[in-house]
């Protein structure tokens, strides 16, 4: 194991047609597990993550030493492992315990996260969102201490509610009475692009203000949006992208407060994943609940086995899935094989060019609705699209499997809507039968129907706040 490369063995059973270089972490790490229980020299790693003092979690993981580590391998996938987690989890310090009390992977990690290292953006956005420099550091075990910060989130359906859904290529809202929608819309936008943030509230208000008039008055306002969001603040969001940073600072991190003031009502926004896990939980009547939304980029939400969001960031648009070297760029990041690359629209044109297929010079919404079209119409190269983001799926559900614990994987977004839905589904489910059966035996995963597809978000959002008594 030390002298060969980690990959050289690993054999997926279902490779991808149109990017067949696509190597899955998931079977990676599979690989790693089954040399060290052939008996190759290994180091247990504990990776304590603090997001503000007082809220940390804890995750372990078992890898071939890296003291023989001719390839470099066994460094990048530890590098894969906690990019993962800082995405998943969210950190301002990383805290290792080594078992060989050795600090190599400390200082290796230190240096690829600083501020010249390659991955400067992720530290970057990690201090954005917790206003505090990514620091890592060696911890002895004892100092290694998880602590439970999870909550209870929205599900309530009283009175008369709006609800919103930002994302970066609609905007969606829903009027929702006693748990009814009676007006749902969408309204195509394109907010990357735009630098003044006043132009951002006014559009936001302008949809508010369409919902409020289907209703015979407004108790609460809940919004779901693209980004990180902690207290109803956006951290870091791509939506906002062109705006300056000092006016990001100054205006769109109160927008939401701010709007709150203006309608004087309960005012609570989360981040569009944890919306899309809690409108599974509030479809399927259920806890333990992975969303996937796939739309303009990939967003993630769990709901635990108690029915809470963690308080994670769940921000799986950047989190690695793919081992390969030279996998996808993400055009914000820069990194490679992450998880937006292969479950957002961007993730459908970019294999659909691979098939060959000619695409209007338009938005990527525009781009996806086109290759749905022709899939509908039944054009034999477009199933190839859905089978290997499926596939795709089916491996990346191994490799989250490692970090939550669900029950039910529910997809949403854009790109799950026809019959390319049925086909990710079909394929994940396959992939994860043959290659992942203890996990298949314990994971369901369904797509909501139609409407609740496109809209649901927008109800489950309209649920967040808690009126005031």
């Amino acid at each position: 194991m030390a002298s060969h490369s980690l990959t050289s063995d690993i054999r997926a059973r279902f490779p991808l047609t149109l990017d067949p270089e696509f190597i899955p972490i998931s079977l990676v790490l599979q690989q790693v597990r089954k040399s060290i229980t052939d008996g190759t020299p290994a180091v247990k790693l504990t990776f304590s993550l603090e997001r503000l003092p007082g809220d940390r979690s804890v995750h372990q993981f078992t890898v071939p030493d890296p003291k023989n580590d001719e390839s470099g391998e066994i460094k990048r996938l530890v590098e894969r492992v906690c990019k993962f987690l800082l995405w998943q989890q969210g950190a301002s310090r990383v805290g290792i315990h080594s078992s060989d009390d050795s600090d190599i992977l400390v200082k290796y990690l230190a240096e690829i996260y600083s501020a010249s290292g390659p991955r400067a953006f992720d530290a970057d956005m990690m201090k954005r969102a917790f206003g505090l420099p990514l620091v890592f550091e060696s911890l002895d075990l004892c100092e290694i201490k998880a602590t439970d910060t999870a909550k209870a989130i929205g599900g309530h359906l009283d009175g008369c509610r709006i609800g919103f859904d930002l994302g970066a290529s609609d905007y969606k809202l829903a009027a929702v009475q006693n748990g009814e929608p009676v007006y749902t819309t969408e309204i195509p936008w394109d907010p990357r692009v735009e630098a003044d943030p006043d132009w951002h509230r006014n559009k936001i208000n302008e949809g508010l203000k369409q919902a409020a008039e289907k209703l015979p008055r407004v108790d609460a306002i809940g919004g779901s949006s693209a980004g990180i969001i902690i207290n109803s603040e956006p951290r870091v969001a791509s939506l906002f992208r062109s705006v300056p940073d000092t006016l990001f600072t100054k205006k769109v991190r109160p927008i939401f407060h701010n709007l709150a003031e203006e309608w004087n009502v309960p005012f609570e926004v989360s981040n569009d994943g944890d919306v899309t896990a809690l409108a599974g939980a509030m479809s399927l009547k259920t806890n333990g609940v992975l969303g996937l939304a796939m739309g303009s980029s990939q967003a993630v939400g769990f709901l635990d086995q108690k029915g809470r969001i963690t308080g994670w960031l769940n921000e799986l648009a950047f989190a690695p899935i793919d081992f390969h070297p030279s996998g996808p760029t993400d055009e914000w990041s820069g990194d490679k094989g992450c998880g937006v690359q292969y479950f957002s629209q961007q993730g459908v044109v970019r294999l659909a060019k691979l098939a060959g297929i000619e695409l209007p010079d338009a938005h990527p919404a525009i781009q996806l609705k086109h290759i749905q079209k022709m899939n509908e119409a039944g054009d034999p190269n477009v199933p190839l699209i859905f089978d290997d983001i499926g596939i795709c799926l089916g491996y990346a559900l191994g490799l989250y499997g490692e970090f939550y614990n669900f029950n039910h994987l529910l997809a949403l977004g854009r790109v799950t809507s026809g019959r390319g839905g049925e086909q990710i589904i079909n394929k994940a489910t396959e992939v994860l039968n043959e290659e992942f059966p203890e996990l298949a035996t314990k994971v369901k995963l369904q797509l909501p129907d139609e409407k609740s597809k496109r809209v649901g978000q927008a109800v489950a959002a309209a649920s967040l706040p808690k009126l005031n008594t």
